[in-house]
């Protein structure tokens, strides 16, 4: 899917916003499409590298149906090339070390292992999913059928034509938002900001619930001022929309900056709240009170949760048990 032929048996993909142009038995840039005599094919249909029944609140999503389970898949690959990545193994393995791993899981299987494991929804996620869109794709068709939820967990870079193709069948999606600067995108993803901007908006036009995350790294993208440009950009999207504020841990090619303090996430979520989001999260650091949900009404907590597991939950189809405001989500009836 999403390609084109060009002279000399190119072709230009036009799955991501990288659109390579990719010559006869090269790959593109994500190392798992390749151009065999002028089609363009891909590499890891059906070949799952990972395969988990995780918290939905993992992902994470925290407002679709918290504290339900959610069928993981991935496969290898990726088209950013993040010097910070936590999942360089799979993600970056095509780059790094020339392999595709994976075994073979049909879609149809998915789906199967989803309802065995009474899993609500199917997250694609680990690696990035559009560069195994087709797989994702007719996953999440026979997904949709049965009543289970898709969601992405993406970077955001996929095409308008892409993410159009996918909508039909996509619930919810986590995007990271890396940072708000350009110089950022360029030098410690390999790609441009822009197109995710771009790509966010148009998912709230099509419907799709969407939360963000932003992995907060020292030095990086840690000051007020970046804090203050993602939030009044969330804000824009609608103050509905959650923001996960994440802890950097050094890894992969990042072994510089520091662990992130939680001071920096507090700071964050103080400057987002105070923008006039609703929700806003800190992830992955002891917080008390970071993690949990609060009404926008009453101000009171209606979901705490520990970790990853739900510990409390006060809504009641969808709204708050106590000032019975109706809370911003995909909730259990």
């Amino acid at each position: 899917m999403f390609y084109s032929p060009l002279e000399e048996g190119k072709v230009q993909c036009y799955l991501c916003n990288h659109r390579c142009t990719i010559s006869p038995s090269k790959k593109g840039l994500c190392g798992v499409r390749e151009n065999r005599e002028g089609k363009l094919y891909t590499l890891v249909f059906g070949r799952a590298i990972s395969l988990n029944v995780d918290p939905i609140e993992k992902k994470p999503i925290f407002h679709l149906y918290p504290g339900s389970t959610s069928f993981s898949i991935a496969t290898v690959g990726c088209n950013f090339r993040c010097l910070q990545c936590q999942n360089h193994e799979i993600s970056q393995m095509p780059a790094d070390q020339g392999r595709i791993d994976g075994s073979m899981v049909a879609p149809s299987k998915v789906v199967s292992l989803a309802k065995e494991y009474r899993c609500r929804s199917i997250s694609y996620t680990y690696t990035e999913p559009t560069i195994y869109f087709e797989y994702a794709y007719e996953t999440a068709v026979l997904a949709s059928r049965e009543g289970i939820k898709n969601i992405f967990v993406t970077n955001g870079y996929m095409t308008e034509d892409a993410l159009r193709a996918i909508q039909p069948y996509l619930d919810a999606a986590n995007v990271d938002l890396k940072s708000i600067q350009e110089k950022f995108y360029r030098e410690v993803c390999g790609a441009r900001l822009r197109p995710v901007l771009e790509n966010l908006r148009l998912m709230r036009q099509l419907g799709i619930w969407v939360e963000i995350t932003t992995l907060v790294i020292p030095t990086l993208n840690d000051s007020d001022k970046e804090f203050e440009e993602i939030a009044q950009f969330v804000l824009s999207l609608g103050p509905e929309v959650p923001w996960h504020i994440s802890a950097f841990y050094p890894t992969y090619k990042m072994l510089t900056p520091p662990r992130t303090p939680a001071s920096s996430l507090h700071r964050a979520r103080e400057i987002g709240m105070k923008a006039g989001l609703r929700y806003v999260y800190c992830g992955n650091i002891p917080s008390e009170g970071g993690e949990d949900t609060f009404c926008p009404g009453c101000g009171r907590s209606v979901i705490e949760r520990i970790g990853f597991r739900v510990v409390k939950n006060d809504l009641v189809s969808g709204a708050c048990s106590h000032c019975h405001t109706k809370l911003d989500g995909v909730w259990n009836s």
